[in-house]
């Protein structure tokens, strides 16, 4: 496995929660896994041992030195790849989100190749290489050229956990990265054309994979594909979705360490009492009769909160005027969204805006709410869902990507939440509503359902299975 970030030494969004767990469900399947990861600034490395040896990595014709530092946990061996572009620097890829460090492509590249070079060095040739996302887009091509013979046995894996993320660059930087480069490697034409990593990955890794079986179909189309859909439909054969999976231990009601009360599909009176402590920590009327909605949500055009704030009364506005009903919005991001949402608060006294990043309450308003709310205009899998399901919150939610594959709506007999298809104000607003009538017209059918909910097995032993299917499909082929 090689990723930019895991958890709990680096992260920034799912893909740290992804490659951890996975890593440790493969090992717990008796896989000899290993994960190398780069020694970033932030990271904790204070339990690792450094390696006796040093990597040399030939990039911009000079050679870059690096050390390795090394633990195992659950089984699996984790590298930390330690270089001064990383281990001297503020964040992850860059001092913030929105200003990415120029030589990106060159330092992700170093972490590729010391990848490879470390497993020369231990006399290890792994069966999979498995690379996450456009950081680790070079690796495929890497593994492919690499002209020593000691990767001939070995398939490449590419995962996409989210296709809007491409790791686009300037074409100069491909001769600083010392790399074989093919036309399949690049982007756009004439002044435009750029190197982008993730393509490249997509053109030459064994297999493809992506976190959901409905995101792997919808990224094959162009409203999804993000100008990879061509591509990725003529890779269609080497395309498989599989549905992330949560750590159960972690997002357990029944143990969750975060919650004073705990409660299980047998028993679940402690769940009001919980809802009672989420209204009074976020300064809503205390009232366990009134509907609870719950977000917790980087606050973004793709979690749906355009359709949410714009226009005048907004739908934020006509759902919080027209129905008996409080929400409850956890999250930082957009900061003209952020100012539009403080503003509905001081008016809406059944709306409590919290811009904030906070574990604890994350596990609250999952355990307190009664719908978790995810109008997301496009969701590669998304987990929030599948932990609002674990603790008997049902999910409104846009009928896209692991959405779709994880919650069935309660027009049918087995439903577990509520799902729309049009990516509008007026579905939107219409699926609360139904939500509603739900929680306030039939109690016993809305039990029936939170059971259900909770019976849904989204554990990593299972998305790990699906990878094991995969991986031998690709070694024996």
């Amino acid at each position: 496995m090689v990723s930019s970030e895991a958890v709990p030494y680096s992260k920034s969004g799912g893909l740290a929660d992804v490659t951890s767990s996975l890593s440790t469900a493969l090992a717990q399947l008796d896989h000899d896994v290993r994960l190398v990861l780069p020694n970033y600034k932030l990271t904790d490395h204070s339990t690792f041992t450094e390696m006796d040896l040093e990597i040399e990595v030939k990039l911009a014709n000079k050679v870059e030195v690096v050390k390795v530092l090394e633990k195992s946990v659950n089984k699996v061996k984790i590298y930390l790849i330690d270089h001064k572009w990383f281990n001297s620097r503020e964040g992850l890829y860059g001092q913030t989100s929105f200003t990415p460090y120029p030589d990106n492509l060159l330092r992700y590249t170093l972490i590729s190749k010391a990848a490879l070079e470390l497993c020369k060095a231990l006399k290890w040739a792994p069966r999979i290489v498995h690379a996450h996302d456009w950081t680790t887009g070079f690796l495929p091509a890497l593994v492919k050229n690499d002209n020593s013979k000691f990767f001939n046995k070995t398939k490449t894996v590419f995962t996409i956990h989210n296709l809007a993320y491409q790791g686009e660059f300037v074409r100069l930087d491909t001769l600083l990265a010392d790399l074989p480069f093919s036309e399949g490697d690049f982007i756009g034409f004439g002044v435009n054309k750029r190197v982008n990593m993730l393509k490249a990955a997509l053109e030459q890794a064994d297999l493809i994979t992506t976190v959901s079986p409905t995101y792997a179909k919808e990224i094959q189309t162009a409203k999804f594909g993000n100008n990879l859909d061509y591509l990725l439909k003529s890779r269609s054969e080497h395309l498989v979705g599989i549905l992330n999976g949560i750590d159960i231990d972690e997002w357990n009601p029944e143990t969750d360490q975060l919650l004073k009360h705990h409660y299980s599909k047998n028993d679940l009176s402690n769940k009001a009492l919980l809802k009672k402590e989420l209204q009074s920590k976020f300064a809503l009327e205390v009232n366990e009769d009134i509907a609870l909605i719950g977000m917790i949500s980087r606050i973004a055009e793709q979690k749906g909160f355009v359709e949410l704030c714009q226009g005048t009364p907004c739908l934020l506005e006509q759902i919080l005027s027209d129905m008996d009903v409080q929400i409850v919005i956890v999250g930082t991001g957009d900061s003209a969204l952020e100012e539009k949402l403080a503003n509905l608060a001081q008016l809406h006294k059944n709306l409590s805006v919290n811009f904030i990043f906070d574990n604890e309450a994350a596990h609250l308003v999952e355990a307190g709410s009664d719908f978790f709310l995810m109008p997301s205009r496009y969701e590669p899998c998304g987990l929030n869902q599948m932990y609002s399901l674990r603790y008997a919150t049902l999910p409104i939610a846009h009928r896209t990507g692991g959405l779709a594959d994880s919650i069935i709506d309660v027009d049918n007999s087995n439903g577990t939440g509520f799902l729309f298809d049009e990516m509008s104000s007026a579905t939107i607003y219409g699926t609360i509503e139904r939500a509603l009538k739900l929680y306030y017209e039939d109690k016993k059918l809305l039990e029936e359902v939170r059971i259900r909910a909770m019976e849904q097995d989204f554990s990593w032993e299972h998305s790990a299975q699906e990878y094991i299917k995969s991986f031998e499909k690709i070694l024996e082929g």
